[in-house]
């Protein structure tokens, strides 16, 4: 029988233990993960996916809490995946997002599972896709993203989700500097959380001076005032993105972030499973001797690289 077969019913059912396991056995790389995805993935495409970031501080988990009660009280399933840095010596990542959603996680209808970027290098790891697809398949009408927040290196999230909300706080310092940092590329919202604060008024002015300046879109990117510690404004937000998703679907939009996501999925696939078969290829005493011919300078990393691959690599030039 095959190993996704017990599993499949109850996550299509949305049972949150399958779910989870389910998850696990994405990020572990269990053997039975594959042929999971390959029977899900007819059956997905039906749930909205929003996607969080912004710099570290601006309340991204607070207004994460803050849109799931408001869609919960609309009787929609609401997951929110929240993506925490990994740690480069242990591999972990800082998961406190249950203690941040207080309000929201004893809620049946909510599913929150923190998941770590492992390093990848557009804050959004191979694991947190397949989390959005297993969701999806579960019934759950709404996805929220929360994602690291760390500027040039977030723009993967563009791809993941149908609508990017940045946001952003008066008085933190850096906020247009993120933007300038290429940020300010992934907005389908901006979000001007803690709108209670100084500053807010020019903040949103520089925000839309900087929206004139560059090449504009089909795609004009509104701006929304929030303080979500006390609710304020949250539902203007949802409407927004609701209205966003709306234009997605008066043209080829979804077609075309299905297509980005597609490519993101396969190429970043592509590269795990080739570095893979590499290894077991050559095995890990070859490996190792490659590792340590790099690190007496003996041989290049670009050679290296391409013996493994079996391919002649380009002349390094020294």
């Amino acid at each position: 029988m095959n190993a996704a077969e017990p599993l499949l019913e109850p996550l299509l059912r949305g049972e949150f233990r399958a779910l989870g396991r389910a998850m696990s056995w994405m990020e572990d790389g269990h053997p039975g993960a594959p042929a999971l995805m390959a029977a899900l993935w007819p059956r997905l495409g039906r749930a909205t996916v929003v996607g969080l970031t912004g710099a570290p501080g601006a309340g991204k988990s607070t207004l994460t809490d803050r849109l799931a009660q408001a869609l919960r009280k609309e009787g929609l399933k609401v997951g929110i995946l929240a993506v925490d840095p990994t740690s480069p010596f242990s591999g972990g990542a800082i998961l406190g997002d249950r203690i941040r959603m207080g309000r929201i996680a004893p809620d049946p209808g909510v599913f929150i599972r923190s998941l770590a970027t492992r390093g990848a290098l557009g804050g959004l790891s191979r694991a947190t896709q397949d989390a959005i697809d297993l969701l999806d398949a579960a019934g759950f009408d709404w996805i929220l993203v929360e994602t690291v927040g760390v500027g040039q290196d977030e723009v993967d999230v563009v791809s993941c989700v149908h609508t990017c909300c940045v946001v952003l706080v008066p008085g933190l310092g850096d906020e247009i500097q993120a933007l300038k940092a290429g940020i300010m590329e992934v907005a389908d919202l901006f979000v001007l959380n803690k709108a209670d604060r100084d500053g807010v008024e020019q903040l949103e002015a520089e925000i839309e001076g900087m929206k004139s300046l560059a090449h504009g879109g089909p795609w004009d990117p509104p701006v929304f005032r929030t303080v979500a510690q006390l609710g304020q404004g949250v539902a203007e937000v949802i409407q927004g993105i609701r209205e966003h998703g709306a234009w997605l679907r008066q043209g080829d939009g979804l077609a075309r972030k299905a297509r980005e996501r597609a490519r993101l999925r396969f190429e970043a696939l592509l590269a795990e499973e080739t570095v893979r078969r590499a290894k077991a290829r050559a095995g890990s005493a070859r490996l190792e001797a490659a590792i340590a011919s790099i690190a007496a300078h003996a041989q290049d990393p670009y050679r290296a690289v391409g013996s493994f691959l079996d391919e002649s690599p380009e002349p390094s030039g020294r």
